[in-house]
C-alpha cells in the first residue's frame, strides 16, 4: 500500500468543534437500528437519552454503525467530537459479559484521560449491571490494581500501557480472551518509543482474533504506517491477507500459523537475526521455505557465518520448487 493509499482510506474529520453530542433522534437514526438488535440494545438507549445528547457528530455517524459490526476502526478527528463515544457504545454493545474474562482493553497515554474514559464506560452502562469497569495506571500501588481485579474481575479494563504491562506480567490481568483491542490518542503511545513498545508486547498478548480501533487527534506522517501496522498484522494473523512485508519490527515474537515462504530482500546483518526472520515459516509442524538475496561479498560472509553457525548447508536457489511441500492443498 503507497502513502497515498494510507492518506485516502484514513478518516479525517476537520469539521467545527462539537461537544460530541450522540443521540436523542441523532444516534437513534445512526445506531438504533443496531443496538436493538441485541439484548444490550435497550439499556445502551436509555442510557444515550439520559445523558441529553441531541446530535451526533460527523465522527459518530460515520464510525459508529462500522465499529458496531466489529471492523477494525482508524480515525483521525479533533478534539470534542465524540471519539471516546464511538469506541464505548460499539464495545458496550457487543460486549456479552463472562465471569473472570475481559473483554475490552482501552490504552491511553495518561492516567488523566484513562480516568475520564472509565468514567464515560460507567456512564453509559449505567442500566447494564452486569458489567464491570476497571481502571489502571502508574503512580499508584500495583497491589491494589492486583487486588481488584482478584476482587472486581472486570470486563472491561483501561488503562495506561505501562500499568497494564505490569500487570499482565506477573499473570494478575489475563489479556487471552480479549476482543476488542483500542487505542485512544495512540499518536501519543506510538511516538514514544518505549510506550510503543509496551504496546506491541500488550498487543501480541492478545487473541488473533479482535477488534482493532484506534483514535487520535492528530497522526504524523511517521506514526500513520506504524498504526496500520497493528491492523494489517491483524488480518495477516486471521489470514485475511496473506502476504506481509515488514523490517525487523515483526522478526521476533510473532507465532502465526501457515506462513510458508519467508524472503530475505536485504541479507540479515547476523546469523541471530538470520534465524529469527526465517523462522517465521515452517512453524506449527509445517514445512517452511526461506528464500535470501546475496548481493555482496559481506552478504556472502554473513550466509557463511548462519552456515557455520547453524551446521546447515544452504543451497543455490534451483530453477524449479515443487510448491506441493510448503502449500497445503485444499481438498
Amino acid at each position: 500500500m503507497t502513502e497515498n493509499d494510507v492518506e485516502n482510506e484514513l478518516l479525517d474529520y476537520e469539521e467545527d468543534e462539537v461537544d460530541g453530542g450522540v443521540v436523542g433522534d441523532g444516534l437513534g437514526g445512526v445506531v438504533g437500528e443496531a443496538l436493538t438488535h441485541r439484548k444490550e440494545g435497550p439499556e445502551l438507549l436509555r442510557a444515550i437519552v439520559d445523558c441529553g445528547f441531541e446530535h451526533p457528530s460527523e465522527v459518530q455517524h460515520e464510525c459508529i454503525p462500522q465499529a458496531i459490526l466489529g471492523m477494525d476502526v482508524l480515525c483521525q478527528a479533533k478534539s470534542g467530537m465524540g471519539k471516546t463515544a464511538v469506541f464505548v457504545l460499539a464495545t458496550l454493545q457487543q460486549l456479552e459479559p463472562v465471569t473472570g474474562q475481559v473483554s475490552v482493553l482501552v490504552m491511553c497515554h495518561t492516567r488523566e484521560l484513562a480516568f475520564q474514559i472509565s468514567k464515560e464506560y460507567e456512564r453509559f452502562s449505567k442500566y447494564m449491571p452486569a458489567v464491570k469497569v476497571g481502571v489502571f495506571f502508574g503512580g499508584l500501588s500495583i497491589k491494589k490494581d492486583e487486588e481488584v481485579l482478584k476482587r472486581e474481575s472486570p470486563h472491561v479494563v483501561v488503562g495506561t500501557p505501562g500499568r497494564i504491562l505490569a500487570l499482565s506480567r506477573n499473570k494478575t490481568l489475563n489479556l487471552r480472551h480479549i476482543k476488542h483491542f483500542i487505542l485512544d490518542e495512540c499518536d501519543k503511545m506510538l511516538e514514544q518509543l518505549d510506550m510503543r513498545r509496551d504496546v506491541q508486547e500488550i498487543f501480541r498478548m492478545t487473541p488473533h482474533e479482535k477488534q482493532v480501533m484506534m483514535f487520535s487527534a492528530t497522526l504524523s506522517r511517521e506514526i500513520r504506517p506504524v498504526c496500520r501496522k497493528l491492523a494489517r498484522y491483524q488480518q495477516f494473523k486471521d489470514f485475511q491477507r496473506r502476504i506481509l512485508v515488514a523490517t525487523n519490527l515483526f522478526g521476533r515474537g510473532m507465532d502465526i500459523e501457515r506462513v510458508n515462504i519467508a524472503f530475505n530482500y536485504d541479507m540479515p546483518e547476523d546469523s541471530d537475526t538470520y534465524l529469527h526472520r526465517v523462522a517465521r515459516a515452517g512453524r506449527f509442524g509445517t514445512k517452511g521455505l526461506a528464500v535470501t538475496f546475496v548481493s555482496d561479498e559481506g552478504d556472502a560472509r554473513t550466509l557463511n557465518d548462519v552456515q557455520d553457525r547453524f551446521e546447515v548447508n544452504i543451497s543455490e536457489l534451483p530453477e524449479e520448487i515443487d510448491i506441493s511441500s510448503y502449500i497445503e492443498q485444499t481438498r
